[in-house]
């Protein structure tokens, strides 16, 4: 069970922005910006590469969720980020969108 499991199932606490039936989104306990936000469905998805058809309408529904929860805390610019796999910095293996603004961002990045 990831760490993302555990705050979907409340057993950990988060600092929660959002929620709706299969979104769930908190703020970043090591943020990288002012606001970093991670997104993620509550249905597991280990990454984009185990996405299959089924999961379209989700991972769809989590950019979703970020350009609202961008509008909602006011925010014109900013980065959203998703790593598939350990060598591209992914840390949990449950998918999850990055929403980072604050600051700003070089390119390319990494």
């Amino acid at each position: 069970m990831t760490i993302f499991q555990k705050i979907i199932d409340r057993e950990i606490p988060a600092s929660i922005v959002f929620e709706n039936e299969r979104v769930l989104a908190f703020r970043d306990i090591q943020p990288q910006a002012p606001t970093h936000i991670l997104i993620i469905p509550k249905q597991p998805l280990v990454n984009i590469a185990d996405m299959n058809e089924d999961d379209i309408a989700l991972v769809g529904e989590v950019f979703w969720c970020a350009k609202t929860i961008a509008k909602d805390l006011g925010l014109s610019d900013y980065r959203l980020v998703t790593n598939n796999g350990s060598g591209a910095g992914q840390s949990v293996f449950h998918f999850h969108v990055h929403l980072l603004a604050g600051r700003a961002f070089d390119w390319p990045p990494g």
